[in-house]
């Protein structure tokens, strides 16, 4: 017998198929950090442009000899250093708290060691610290060298996910990576997980937009119950509950 959630998963695929013919899967990953530094890289990113975050990540190597230098900065410092990226102050003091956190839970400060824990074990040893979410725990197993199958969810992602129907328009975007996770096969690589992401990511920005999206050349039109409403009215119709914030929680 056909469930829900077979239907939500046989949608969650054919959404993928669509967006990977547009977008061209596979998707080269986009850098090779060590985990550790794709863990700096992505609390850094939280509610900041890449760009930005980019910057103050470039900065932070450039002042600092290794992340044990980091770590034991004057907290002043390290906001001076990282002042491109949004709330300097916030982040200074908990990139040293994580920093701190792992070398007291491992031992030292490094997470080459996740590398032979299944995704799930490792995300849930990131998460237990203070300061990482599933978002941030997402990124560093899929970003990084490691190169685990977890499936990260930023606000683009999370608002085609809304409007398409696969999540429900009440989940936020932490509960939502689990929701999302489920809906793929459990048997994909590492890289189909990540071209999922991006592919969603990358609909998001370029035409699933946050206002006036446009429903009028969506590949996954069809799919959309959200876009068939709107692609015989104006797009200004979007509604604020349709919307995301810009961020997205670590």
């Amino acid at each position: 017998m056909t469930t829900a959630h077979d239907e939500l998963s046989r949608k969650a695929l054919a959404i993928h198929e669509r967006l990977c013919a547009v977008y061209g899967c596979p998707i080269p990953y986009f850098h090779d950090f060590d985990p550790l530094s794709e863990l700096i890289s992505s609390l850094l990113s939280h509610r900041t442009r890449n760009a930005d975050s980019g910057r103050a990540f470039k900065a932070l190597r450039a002042r600092y000899a290794d992340w044990a230098c980091l770590r034991d900065a004057p907290v002043s410092e390290v906001e001076e250093t990282i002042q491109g990226v949004t709330w300097p102050e916030q982040k200074a003091p908990r990139l040293q708290a994580v920093l701190r956190a792992v070398t007291e839970r491992h031992g030292r400060l490094s997470l080459d060691f996740l590398a032979d824990m299944p995704a799930v074990e490792a995300r849930a040893w990131l998460e237990s610290i203070p300061g990482i979410g599933p978002k941030t725990s997402a990124a560093v197993l899929a970003f990084s060298n490691l190169r685990k199958p977890a499936l990260p969810v930023d606000s683009h992602h999370h608002r085609v996910a809304q409007r398409t129907g696969l999540i429900p328009r009440s989940l936020s975007v932490g509960p939502s990576h689990a929701a999302l996770a489920a809906l793929l096969p459990p048997d994909w690589s590492a890289q189909q997980v990540y071209d999922n992401h991006e592919v969603m990511m990358l609909h998001g920005q370029r035409c699933c937009f946050f206002r006036n999206p446009a429903c009028r050349r969506c590949a996954v039109l069809d799919l959309c119950p959200t876009g068939q409403g709107l692609a015989g009215e104006p797009s200004e119709n979007v509604r604020p509950r349709e919307q995301t914030r810009a961020g997205t929680p670590p």
